[in-house]
């Protein structure tokens, strides 16, 4: 037989778990809601306030940022933003050699367009085996890394030059930021229509 008092203890303990638990996940859901404005030459991205600014690790990147792993992942994603004035090689070529950068076994990939904010944009969306590069890219090493996902933006800001947005890492990572990373430059996948070349 438990005491009142025993009993009043346990549910008392019980209640203290619970609200820590909530306030936990309430911080961590307002966490992930914070963004922050970061201006990359011509254009200003609403970043995830958990998405980790790194310094570019080669100088083809005007900047880069850590996505911290989901549950389930043990590596965490990559948003490297680059651009190369004017076209920057054209959108077919890029969209091709993005493609290119899965095995073709077991590759899926859909491309989409649609115009955000900045101007219009070609969003590529790759899954399957990943040739990671490895190492500086001129010596163009690569890792076969299966269960990737890329999602590849190509933003044309009109009169100006075009910008990529590649995200790139463990498919679930990347699908938990593809929203994240539609929103950082006003774009909205329900607006999107198949690629027309």
């Amino acid at each position: 037989m438990i005491s009142p008092t025993t009993y009043r203890r346990v549910l008392y303990s019980i209640l203290g778990i619970c609200l820590a638990i909530y306030a936990c996940t309430a911080d961590a859901a307002e966490d992930a809601a914070k963004t922050n404005d970061v201006k990359i030459k011509d254009i200003t991205l609403k970043v995830p306030a958990d998405w980790k600014s790194a310094p570019p690790s080669n100088r083809l990147r005007l900047a880069q940022f850590e996505i911290p792993a989901v549950k389930g992942d043990k590596e965490p994603a990559e948003l490297v933003i680059s651009s190369f004035g004017g076209t920057g090689g054209g959108v077919a070529a890029n969209v091709s050699r993005w493609i290119g950068q899965f095995n073709s076994e077991g590759r899926k990939a859909k491309v989409s367009q649609g115009e955000a904010k900045d101007g219009k944009y070609v969003i590529v969306d790759i899954s399957g085996t990943y040739n990671k590069s490895i190492g500086p890219p001129i010596l163009r090493k690569t890792e076969a890394v299966p269960n990737s996902r890329m999602i590849g933006v190509i933003l044309a800001v009109e009169g100006k030059a075009y910008y990529f947005l590649k995200l790139t890492g463990p498919d679930k990572t990347v699908s938990g930021a593809a929203d994240a990373l539609r929103t950082s430059f006003g774009a909205s996948a329900k607006d999107e229509k198949p690629f027309e070349q």
